[in-house]
Parts: C-alpha cells; sequence; structure tokens
C-alpha cells in the first residue's frame, strides 16, 4: 500500500502521522473491507552493529574505518528512509546487505594493511532485519503535540504541524510515539534507583570535583562525533550540545583541543557533548542533523548542566591520563537493546522515580531531569579502544573495579530542562532509532591540565567537595 493510500483510510493528517514509522508489506491476501489497517506494520531497520564489535584498529586504518562507519549508519538511514516511503522491506534489506558487505570488507581489508588480523567476523555482520516498533503507525508525535497535565483544554488537543516548513529535506520526521511518554506522578516511588550514587563506608572516596562550564550560551552546536567518527562530517547523524572545550569537532586533535579556550569558569579544557534535546513544535531546518535526518523541532536550552566528578566505594581513585576519551549510553540502544544504556529520566520533585526507556511528563512546575554515568574503571594502559568502550568499564560486584582495571574519578552529568506541560520533546538520534528515550547518550575527552586533575583527584579521595 502506498502513503497516499494509507492517508486515505487514516483520514486528515495521516502523512504527518505516520512519518516516524516504516511501513513493511504484507505479502498475503488483501484484507476485508475494514481490516485495511492490517496491510502495514510499525517497523524498523535493525542491523548488528559494527562499531561495537570493533577490537583493535591500527593508526593507519583509523580514518577509513571513520570513515566505513559513517557510510555504514548513512546506508542504514536510507534504507529506513525507503521503507518509510513506502518500498518493499525484502528488496530494501537486499540492497542494504549488499551496501553494507562492500563497506564491512574495505573496513577489514583496511585494519588488515595496518598489520592487525584482518576481522573476517565482522563480514557476518552485513544482514539486517526489520524490528517492530511496538507503536501503531498513527501515533508520531513528531508534528504532534501530548495531551497536557494540568493545562488549559486548548493545551490538551492535538495539533497538527505543518510538514513541508524546510524545503527540500531528505528525510522525513521520525519518533518518538505517545508511546514513549509517561505521567511521572503515575511512576512508582524507588523506579530506577536513585541515578548517581555518593561512595559511602569504610575505604571509600566519597569527594566530589565540580566544573562549571555554563549551559551552551555560546551556541556551540555540530553533528559530528570526534570519538566515534573523526575526520568524517555529520558522522552523528544527530546534533550534539557541547560545553568545556570551545573548538571541537570531527576534525580536533590531542593538539587542537589543548590549544583551545574553554567555557569552565576553572580553567578544565575537556569536552563535553550529548545529543541535543527539542521541543516538537513543527520547525524542521534543512541542515544536517536536524531536519535533514529526521530531527525535527527547536532546540531546547538546558536550564542548568553539572557536571561532577564523584568517587569510588571500593577506595581511592587515580587520574585519569589526558586526552581520555568516554563514552556512555548507546545511540542505537533501541535496536542493540539496552545492555549499554546508561542514561535516566526522570523530573524536579521525583527524583526517587528514574526512567530508561520513557519520557517524562513532568507537572508544572517541575523541570524534565537527563542524567549521564561515564564508567569510572580504566584499563591503566590505553586512552581509547576500538569500540571505544573495551578500555573503560562500570564498576560491578560490590562496587568494585573488574579485574584489571583501576578506579579513577567517575564523571556524572545532570541536566535540567524548562518544557511546559502540553508540550512533547524529544532527543536527536539516528533515523531508524525513532528518536527513543534509552538511546541518549554522552560523550567526554579528558583534556584538563595535570595540576587541575591532581587537584579533582586530591578533592575526591580526601572526601572534599570541590568545585
Amino acid at each position: 500500500m502506498t502513503i497516499a493510500a494509507m492517508a486515505l483510510l487514516l483520514g486528515g493528517g495521516a502523512l504527518a502521522a505516520i512519518a516516524g514509522t516504516a511501513l513493511a508489506h504484507n505479502s498475503g491476501p488483501e484484507p476485508a473491507p475494514g481490516d485495511q489497517h492490517l496491510m502495514v506494520t510499525a517497523a524498523t531497520v535493525s542491523c548488528p552493529d559494527v562499531g561495537d564489535n570493533l577490537r583493535t584498529v591500527p593508526s593507519s586504518a583509523r580514518l577509513q574505518v571513520s570513515q566505513g562507519l559513517a557510510s555504514l549508519d548513512r546506508q542504514v538511514s536510507d534504507a529506513y528512509q525507503a521503507m518509510m516511503s513506502g518500498g518493499s522491506s525484502g528488496s530494501t534489506l537486499g540492497a542494504l546487505e549488499r551496501q553494507r558487505r562492500q563497506t564491512i570488507g574495505a573496513m577489514a581489508d583496511a585494519i588488515a594493511r595496518g598489520g592487525v588480523q584482518r576481522p573476517d567476523d565482522l563480514m557476518r555482520m552485513s544482514a539486517c532485519t526489520t524490528k517492530p516498533t511496538g507503536t501503531t503507525p498513527d501515533r508520531d508525535l513528531s508534528q504532534r503535540q501530548i495531551p497536557s497535565r494540568g493545562g488549559n483544554q486548548g493545551q490538551g488537543q492535538e495539533q497538527e504541524q505543518e510538514q513541508g516548513q524546510a524545503q527540500g529535506r531528505h528525510h522525513q520526521q521520525t519518533g518518538p510515539s505517545r508511546d514513549d511518554f509517561v505521567d511521572i506522578t503515575t511512576v512508582a516511588p524507588g523506579t530506577g534507583g536513585p541515578p548517581f550514587a555518593t561512595p559511602r563506608g569504610r575505604g571509600a572516596s566519597a569527594g566530589t570535583f565540580s566544573s562549571a562550564c555554563g549551559r551552551n550560551e555560546n551556541g556551540h552546536f555540530n553533528s559530528d562525533n570526534v570519538i566515534v567518527t573523526p575526520g568524517v562530517t555529520n558522522g552523528a547523524h544527530h546534533t550534539h550540545d557541547y560545553v568545556g572545550n570551545s573548538t571541537t569537532d570531527a576534525f580536533s586533535t590531542e593538539q587542537s583541543l589543548a590549544a583551545s579556550g574553554t567555557t569552565c569558569s576553572n580553567g578544565d579544557l575537556s569536552t563535553y557533548y550529548w545529543p541535543v534535546l527539542r521541543k516538537l513544535d513543527g520547525t524542521s531546518a534543512p541542515q544536517p542533523g536536524a531536519g535533514s535526518d529526521g530531527n525535527s523541532g527547536s532546540v531546547l536550552t538546558p536550564s542548568s548542566v553539572t557536571l561532577t566528578y564523584r568517587g569510588s566505594q571500593s577506595g581511592a581513585v587515580r587520574a585519569m591520563p589526558r586526552f581520555l576519551r568516554v563514552i556512555t549510553g548507546d545511540a542505537k540502544a533501541f535496536t542493540n537493546g539496552p545492555k549499554n544504556a546508561h542514561a535516566s529520566w526522570s523530573c524536579t520533585g521525583f527524583e526517587n522515580r528514574q526512567l530508561t526507556d520513557k519520557y517524562p511528563l513532568c507537572p508544572r512546575g517541575s523541570q524534565v531531569i537527563r542524567s549521564l554515568a561515564f564508567p569510572g574503571c580504566w584499563n591503566g594502559r590505553t586512552t581509547d579502544s576500538g569500540n571505544h568502550r573495551d578500555h573503560m568499564a562500570f564498576a560491578g560486584q560490590n562496587d568494585a573495579c573488574p579485574q584489571g582495571f583501576t578506579a579513577v574519578p567517575q564523571l556524572t552529568e545532570r541536566l535540567t530542562y524548562d518544557v511546559p506541560p502540553g508540550d512533547s520533546f524529544a532527543v536527536d538520534s539516528f533515523p531508524e532509532q525513532l528518536r527513543k528515550p534509552v538511546t541518549d547518550h554522552g560523550d567526554f575527552i579528558d583534556v584538563m591540565p595535570d595540576a587541575l586533575m591532581n587537584r579533582a583527584v586530591g578533592c575526591i579521595n580526601g572526601g572534599r567537595s570541590c568545585s
């Protein structure tokens, strides 16, 4: 069935309503009148995460691997767009597999040329599938508002927003759905536990160190990711908010970061970034990372950004090495699964109720909270790894670091936003991830001067709170 036919079945505004879902065709018999909605299934494209399975990438292969990862993301995005436009899932996935096989093969060849054993196991990651979104095609909120809590009756009505405000954009708007939101007052207290646990007890390093780096008042945005896809413009396909280091982009080097200015009041040159949060107000800029990649809405500036380093339950922390790269969360957690999801959502006044897979609807006067916890255990050897995860770990049983890892200051980020009741919002994401809350994530490169890092370690190990 075409999108136009779907619009006739669903009535006015259906084109906006189905924009966040892919249409996977049913090859069975034509349904009886009144059952036409059975002809389509809300689905997205799900592919094995090649980047997460990289182990060793020699320096000579880094740029080609980075370009390959960006190409894989673009291929998935284009396949999702083709399905969303009514293309057959079978032919679309077949073409996608052929593209991925060629790109992955070129990446494996580059790794082998660098003197590392060719990672042939990556070739088994070429094939993709469809994944049900768990929502019906007419429940996308990219062009609609959610019912208000505590507002007037007018705010409680769904309002269609005009499409096409950004002429020539490549992608239709994608996600989220009404099912991705929950009224925080209906969530049981104690759900999810506290976002950040303060180390306590004998031997714990119970101090904290904070950097005040502002709320991105300078408007430092781009859709790059210097950690995951260095050297590639728009490697993230979504827009990042930056505080701290004032020059970070895809082409930053250790030398350029060290020579940069900073928005941090204490001279911290570290770069802190996360995907922007947008109000879904129907606006859409035809720019990479924004409307061109399915991320509609006006960017919301945080009301507050708190960057705090905490200690370890099992003992003292040691200094991070300068230029250590650390990521938390998973931008593809909707299709990858939640094993690497480490973000939570809540509302001020309700922080004993933490959500990982829902956006909170906060009552009037309460702010939306995003909390991001980074791993606090380091392998003691390298400042990065092939998948940008293996050199770091979260504390495990008894809050101790895994064998072979040592505790370093653990970065925690708390962001608040003013979102009026009745307004819908969403985090930026890859198009096929449908802007799901579970995809929230953050990135960090330690560029603290050594003296400042040593001061942070002293405060944390000494049980003091410093800023």
